[in-house]
């Protein structure tokens, strides 16, 4: 079994709580969160979740243990409330694959394109695009664009080529970048865990560099789709949930097996790669929770013209909602 490092302090997470409470704060962790970051805060999902979670609550200070662009999107759907991010290190390998002057040259060579942006981008990105989407409902949103429109998808190529596929659009064209968490875990991985775990289910993120091959064994009935389920983060937590199968293989960063097994404690997850780890979501630790806290530190802020702009592009996403097929869940949590 996967071992996930934490670094448990009950006073020091007693401590937080008290200065949450002082502060009337709200703390958020991502999915990737080590395990004592996942259970000292009050809202623990994927990124856009837990913005538009934090957007109706009442607190007046948000959180947000995950990385930059998250904490940029809490403060585009929450203008009024200060934002936090306890460790500006807290970057993302795939947002910064691209950035808005990139994009815009990108667009300037496609003239009249449909930009669709994954919302691990940064804001003034998203404030270049025309829609988000999430690994839950991007394929949703590009149904929703009529058919003769050329596209531009962006940042992910993984999950591109899983859109192109099951749309069957030949004008998407794909941003070549990547998460190097998820690029990691590849075919060998999974061939070679799979095999040592005959019957588990097997739950795999769209940005995984294995996806485009396990996608295509699927079509060819090399791959049972009774047993393998391509899945955001929030459709992996629910998956559990709604079969008998009691072990899951999971393929994405490995800090959302914490998370899987306190809401599951009667069945078994492992990890497709045990070194699927993210060193941004890591660098976050209960201190610097305290320290953000208590010195209101650091704020993340979003220039009001690029916060309106990128608030369209959101807001068109919602509007279509998050039932693609690909992934459990419904319009209320598209997922990430």
């Amino acid at each position: 079994m996967t071992i996930l490092e934490a670094h448990y302090d009950p006073a020091l997470a007693a401590e937080i709580r008290e200065l949450a409470k002082s502060r009337n704060a709200v703390i958020l962790a991502h999915n990737y969160e080590r395990p004592e970051i996942q259970d000292v805060a009050d809202y623990v999902g994927d990124s856009l979740g837990l913005s538009r979670e934090a957007a109706k609550t009442d607190a007046d200070v948000i959180v947000f243990c995950g990385v930059h662009f998250m904490a940029e999107t809490a403060a585009i759907l929450s203008p009024t409330k200060t934002v936090l991010l306890p460790d500006l290190a807290a970057g993302c390998s795939l947002a910064s694959t691209i950035d808005a002057a990139q994009l815009k040259a990108w667009k300037a060579e496609h003239p009249g394109a449909v930009v669709v942006a994954y919302v691990n981008t940064t804001a003034e990105v998203k404030a270049e695009s025309d829609y988000c989407c999430t690994s839950g409902n991007a394929v949703e949103v590009i149904n929703a664009i009529p058919r003769d429109k050329e596209i531009l998808f962006l940042p992910d190529m993984f999950l591109g080529a899983h859109v192109r596929r099951e749309t069957k659009r030949d004008n998407i064209h794909v941003w070549m970048g990547e998460c190097h968490v998820h690029a990691g875990i590849d075919p060998e991985h999974i061939t070679r865990t799979r095999a040592q775990h005959p019957g588990a289910e097997f739950l795999i993120h769209p940005e995984c560099g294995c996806a485009t091959s396990v996608v295509e064994a699927m079509s060819a009935g090399a791959v049972d789709r009774n047993n393998a389920h391509i899945l955001s983060t929030e459709g992996m937590i629910k998956r559990p949930q709604q079969t008998e199968q009691d072990t899951f293989i999971v393929a994405t960063e490995i800090g959302i097996l914490h998370r899987l097994r306190r809401e599951n404690p009667s069945k078994r997850f492992i990890a497709a790669n045990d070194r699927a780890q993210c060193t941004y979501m890591k660098v976050t630790t209960l201190a610097k929770v305290r320290d953000a806290l208590e010195h209101l530190q650091h704020r993340i802020t979003v220039p009001e013209d690029v916060a309106a702009r990128a608030r369209i592009s959101i807001e068109r996403m919602v509007s279509i909602g998050g039932n693609s097929g690909v992934s459990p869940f419904g319009p209320e949590d598209p997922g990430e």
